[in-house]
């Protein structure tokens, strides 16, 4: 008996040590979100823009950038194998919210707020980082528990992507045709849950397989009826989590 309730412990001990935990910040972070596709001709710089935020020293610390591939220039010759409708139905709710002033490609939303500086030259923003609140994720095996100490008033909801990097696609179509395109941060999956008290349990189901040679978690918390970030947190899943 004592032989077996041991086994029963090393085992539970084992999937401890193996979950992952990812705590949001306490000098606040910058959810930089670019909205590009492999069908649009001017997206490519900026792509190659955002994987120099790679070797950047603040990466998942208080830097989380995320590339959602859009749907809406596949139409163009080249189906972008990253691309979802729910990406670039998300663009399209920050336009409804008064976030951003249109839907465009290459995008960039910082912290919830249209960054058109990239387009002139800029490669840093004067945007306030989010601050609001901690947020705690645990990850183990495709299964997430994430809670929020919310700091304010109203309803949160959860949103969270696993990225793939160092991703290449050989592209034989539309405006990018005959061009290798390169790809880090890449959106492989972007999940949604509504309020629950602060507290979340998903079961996220096995990372999408693009051909990533490795796999990152972002999730972050905004009011209900608001894409606005107010907390973030995140980095990278260690093969023995997944």
């Amino acid at each position: 008996m004592r032989a077996v309730l041991l086994g029963v412990w090393v085992l539970l001990w084992c999937c401890v040590v193996q979950a992952q935990r990812f705590e949001s910040a306490a000098e606040g972070a910058n959810l930089v979100e670019l909205y590009t596709s492999e069908g649009c001709s001017s997206c490519p710089p900026a792509d190659a823009w955002l994987s120099t935020l790679a070797a950047d020293p603040q990466l998942f610390g208080t830097l989380f950038p995320v590339a959602f591939h859009v749907d809406y220039w596949n139409q163009l010759g080249w189906p972008d194998r990253f691309s979802s409708g729910r990406y670039s139905e998300r663009q399209r709710s920050y336009v409804r919210q008064g976030h951003v002033s249109q839907v465009y490609t290459p995008g960039l939303v910082v912290n919830g707020q249209e960054w058109r500086g990239w387009l002139r030259g800029q490669r840093r923003w004067q945007i306030a980082p989010v601050t609001a609140g901690v947020l705690l994720l645990d990850y183990q095996a495709d299964q997430l528990e994430a809670r929020y100490n919310a700091t304010g008033r109203g309803r949160h909801a959860l949103h969270l992507v696993r990225l793939g990097m160092g991703l290449h696609t050989e592209v034989k179509a539309g405006e990018n045709s005959g061009r290798r395109l390169s790809h880090d941060f890449v959106v492989l999956d972007y999940h949604r849950r509504a309020p629950e008290n602060g507290r979340w349990s998903l079961d996220l189901g096995a990372v999408p397989d693009k051909g990533q040679r490795r796999v990152a978690l972002v999730a972050w918390v905004s009011l209900e009826a608001n894409l606005q970030p107010l907390q973030v947190a995140g980095g990278f899943i260690d093969p023995e989590a997944q």
